[in-house]
């Protein structure tokens, strides 16, 4: 039994130090290895397998019985030293304490068949099978080894697996020497591929750029996008040329989880730095748009494509980096979801709400908007409140599904605007001036340049208590409420100015008490003069105002 126990451990030893054979060995009771090759359990084929692919104990020939080769053509000595390569280049640890050392075991979650499998996640086509008193890797596992060793080691980086040891096996700290050579000449290479790649995308990649009048494109946004892609194809080239080195396995399994913790992680970054250039496209499309809805868009569409850049990229990096199944993950996100949603009907609705605006745009930001006790400005639409500035200056956070629900009258939609108002004038105007008075203000509409011209009414049209009444009813053909306003201002202007010219008093209400006979003192009554005396004064107004000749 001492024996027994000194062999293994000796053997234990030895593949530790060198780091072949990804196996880390557990003193367990095992029965002699006849020839070194004893089939009877999981335990003593996974032991007669790296045993026999040892370096320092090469027989590939023992290890090659390991196999059941029936109906796969090949070299099985070939096959043995594959098989081998393919789980060292996955990084698969076998630890043999772990390994059943039952000669009828059964594997309970594969239907109580007499299988075991090293690593069903990452490597489920390699596993051990029992044909009638022998363990032996199964034949479909047999079968898949050339296929997984291509895939392990593409692009001819399996040639280096018989090139590099024959630069020398003299050990140094650990490793041999050209583990170490290796080592040196991937840093190498790294260095070097980081000069290419920098060069291609600094100078050349600008360059195009600039030439063809893109250079900011292709500075702000597609430059970062380039330097993250070259550090991508940098460590995916790493991951390629490194296994081949056969490091030791506690370091070589340290590394798999780094690399493949970093492409999903670069890949996502990619992604997200596309998704600013994306979003400047569509702000660019927005740009050219008269509707200010779609630049709110673009910023709310940026953040959701980022946020679920960054979710999906974190699920990749606990898959295949971390090695964690986010199946049960999901799952419980999705039950959750639904428990969310019920809880959070309101903040969904308003969501969707968001959505209808953006798709019906029933507004957009700068619009006069009215709805029930809503009356203001719109400055901002979100994807769950719109900002509604009062026209007391007062800010107002509206939920889009109140919006969404409700009539909203939309003043700033309006291709024109109405101004109606009443001139009251005095009584003592006589009828002559009222005509030429109303015919002066009719001009004033034609000439002014945003004022609708195919619909307007001017006309005497009214005697109320106090005054003579003038309907004056326009329309502005203006964007906004300060073009508006500024038209009003500029057509109750010349109606003043008007008024002055041709002498007509405004009326108001009050008392007059009409001294008609008073002596040595006028009436207060208009002077009535000839028709024709209120024409010159009209075409006066409009030489000095307008600058032309009323018909």
């Amino acid at each position: 039994m001492i024996k027994k126990l000194l062999l293994i451990c000796s053997f234990s030893l030895l593949l530790v130090s060198q780091g072949f054979g990804q196996l880390l060995v557990d003193e367990q009771d095992s029965k002699p290895l006849p020839e070194g090759v004893n089939l009877s359990s999981p335990y003593h084929t996974t032991l007669s397998f790296f045993f026999n692919l040892d370096p320092k104990n090469f027989k590939p020939n023992r290890a090659a019985r390991t196999l059941d080769r029936r109906g796969v053509i090949g070299d099985p000595e070939e096959l043995a030293v594959k098989l081998q390569q393919v789980l060292e280049g996955k990084g698969i640890i076998i630890r043999t304490s772990e390994i059943p050392n039952e000669p009828n075991y059964v594997d309970s979650a594969s239907n109580a068949e007499h299988k075991y499998y090293f690593d069903k996640k990452r490597l489920p086509a390699i596993y051990l099978e029992k044909q009638g008193s022998q363990w032996k890797f199964s034949s479909f596992s047999v079968s898949q080894i050339a296929q997984l060793h291509s895939e392990t080691y593409p692009l001819g980086t399996d040639k280096l697996l018989n090139l590099l040891p024959k630069m020398g096996t003299e050990q140094y700290l650990g490793l041999q020497l050209w583990q170490i050579l290796g080592i040196l000449i991937l840093i190498l290479m790294t260095f070097l591929a980081h000069l290419v790649f920098t060069f291609l995308v600094d100078r050349v990649l600008l360059y195009l750029m600039s030439r063809l009048g893109y250079g900011d494109i292709g500075k702000n946004y597609l430059l970062p996008i380039a330097k993250i892609t070259s550090f991508y194809l940098i460590v995916l080239l790493l991951s390629l040329l490194i296994r081949v080195l056969h490091l030791p396995v506690e370091i070589w399994a340290w590394i798999v989880v780094v690399f493949n913790t970093l492409k999903p992680f670069l890949i996502m970054v990619i992604f997200y730095k596309i998704v600013d250039v994306i979003a400047a496209y569509f702000a660019s499309l927005a740009a050219k748009t008269a509707s200010t809805l779609d630049d709110q868009l673009v910023p709310l569409l940026r953040k959701t494509l980022k946020a679920l850049v960054i979710i999906v990229g974190t699920l990749f990096i606990l898959r295949d980096g971390l090695d964690l199944d986010i199946i049960p993950f999901l799952t419980g996100l999705s039950i959750g979801g639904v428990a969310i949603a019920l809880a959070a009907q309101d903040t969904i609705k308003n969501f969707f709400g968001s959505i209808m605006i953006f798709i019906d745009k029933p507004f957009q930001v700068g619009d006069w908007v009215t709805s029930g006790e809503i009356d203001g400005t719109v400055e901002e639409v979100g994807f769950r409140s719109t900002r509604i500035r009062t026209f007391r200056n007062s800010l107002m956070y509206v939920p889009n599904g109140k919006i969404a629900d409700a009539v909203v009258d939309n003043h700033g939609l309006r291709q024109y605007r109405r101004f109606t108002t009443t001139l009251t004038i005095t009584y003592d105007t006589p009828p002559a001036l009222i005509d030429q008075f109303v015919i002066g203000l009719r001009e004033i509409i034609k000439t002014h340049p945003k004022t609708r011209k195919d619909l307007y009414h001017v006309y005497f049209n009214n005697l109320s208590s106090y005054s003579q009444d003038v309907m004056f009813y326009i329309f502005f053909e203006v964007p906004n409420i300060q073009e508006e306003l500024q038209s009003r201002h500029e057509i109750l202007i010349q109606i003043v100015k008007l008024a002055h010219t041709l002498g007509i008093r405004f009326a108001f209400p009050t008392q007059t008490l009409h001294m008609e006979t008073f002596p040595e003192k006028k009436g207060l009554g208009q002077e009535q003069l000839d028709s024709q005396v209120y024409e010159n004064l009209l075409q006066k107004f409009f030489k000095m105002e307008l600058g032309k000749k009323v018909e």
